[in-house]
């Protein structure tokens, strides 16, 4: 996939959220690849979290090298400031600083949301456990997003959108309930929130630039933005134990480039792409199929039991799922005029 194909200008809403559903599916791998890291690396959720960032920045660079960016010309940079007047000529010359000063400001914005998701997350797991902190980060982040871009953005949700998170969030509770005598912490909970707000951050952020015209390059944002959580995180990851443990060293370093691959690199930079074209409470409520692949891991590979509960909350799940994916195809081939009204 060309990075110009990743480009908000040429992603269609209907390619928007198969780039979302393939993120959503690849981070519930993400979980499944960070229990069996516990197990034997001896890697805590900081220096996991530190390895997975620098990973995908170093993959996303790789990959940024070996794809062709003609740069203009010098002459063709010149060519505005002898195109017209003086002033417009300094006009014409701010407009490159004022753009790029935005763009700093909108990537590190979004290292800063990506680093408290990650980290509160991994952190929420160790304390209450991994079905309560998924369910709480998941659970909440919706509920979030949905006031915030209702407040800021004018976003309305319509029947169906509710109907939708309100099954999800349904389908989530009978998750977590069912799971049997699992201890919620209050700590943990907290945690679980931040991450969620991180999370809500994130996407609203990318909603908000992709409605005007400026989200900028999905693979440049995903980049710095894992160069910024590394970077944060390296104090913190070195202070609790940066290098795994030697036995089983191969395994570990099997999962975590795997890990820093395609939950990490491929699946953030897709999610940057289709979250920038569909509407902030879609994009939350689709991402919610991690936990769903995430549950299908947990028993085809670490050998955990399928409650009744589990399958009734996954299917409810799904069907939430499939009807806010029903609802953003509605409204995509509505036009562009009942789009905009709907939204308002």
């Amino acid at each position: 996939m060309s990075r110009s194909q990743l480009s908000p200008a040429r992603v269609t809403p209907g390619q928007g959220l198969v780039f979302v559903v393939f993120a959503a599916t690849a981070w519930g791998t993400a979980g499944a690849a960070a229990a069996v890291l516990y197990r034997g690396s001896g890697l805590g959720p900081f220096a996991l979290t530190f390895w997975r960032a620098a990973g995908g920045f170093v993959l996303l660079l790789a990959a940024r090298a070996l794809r062709p960016n003609p740069r203009p010309s010098a002459w063709a940079a010149l060519r505005p400031l002898a195109a017209g007047p003086l002033g417009a000529s300094a006009t014409a010359a701010a407009a490159p600083v004022v753009a790029r000063s935005r763009r700093i400001v909108r990537i590190a914005v979004t290292g800063a949301g990506l680093t408290l998701f990650q980290t509160a997350y991994f952190c929420a797991v160790r304390s209450t456990g991994l079905a309560v902190a998924t369910v709480v980060t998941l659970g909440s982040g919706p509920v979030l997003i949905a006031l915030v871009a209702r407040v800021a953005m004018g976003e309305r949700l319509g029947r169906g959108g509710v109907v939708a998170v309100a099954g999800a969030l349904a389908g989530l509770a009978v998750l977590v309930l069912g799971g049997g005598g699992t201890q919620v912490r209050p700590a943990g909970v907290v945690l679980a929130v931040l991450s969620a707000s991180g999370y809500a951050g994130i996407t609203l952020l990318t909603r908000w630039h992709g409605s005007r015209g400026a989200a900028g390059d999905p693979l440049t944002t995903s980049l710095w933005s894992f160069g910024i959580c590394a970077v944060v995180l390296l104090p913190a990851a070195w202070s609790e134990g940066l290098w795994p443990h030697a036995a089983h060293l191969g395994r570990t370093l099997a999962v975590l480039g795997y890990l820093a691959s395609v939950p990490t690199a491929l699946a953030y930079a897709l999610y940057f792409a289709g979250a920038a074209v569909l509407r902030a409470a879609t994009v939350s409520v689709v991402a919610l199929i991690e936990p769903v692949s995430a549950a299908a891991l947990a028993v085809t590979l670490l050998g955990e039991r399928l409650t009744a509960a589990t399958l009734a909350g996954t299917l409810v799940l799904l069907a939430a799922v499939g009807a806010l994916a029903w609802e953003e195809a509605r409204q995509s081939h509505a036009g562009p005029g009942r789009a905009a009204a709907s939204a308002g």
